[in-house]
């Protein structure tokens, strides 16, 4: 499964991924660590943090 992090991500690594299929979270530093997430749950965090 593919991981993308966002555009804005600092260049030293520090950033939240989110899964390419939209289930899933996980920090950068810590792969091994996901969250799984639900696709709305995933759209409410996006747009509360716009």
């Amino acid at each position: 499964m593919t991981w993308r992090k966002s555009s804005r991500s600092a260049e030293d690594g520090n950033c939240v991924e989110v899964r390419g299929d939209l289930q899933a979270l996980r920090d950068s530093k810590a792969p091994k660590a996901i969250i799984p997430v639900s696709r709305g749950a995933l759209a409410q965090l996006v747009n509360h943090v716009r």
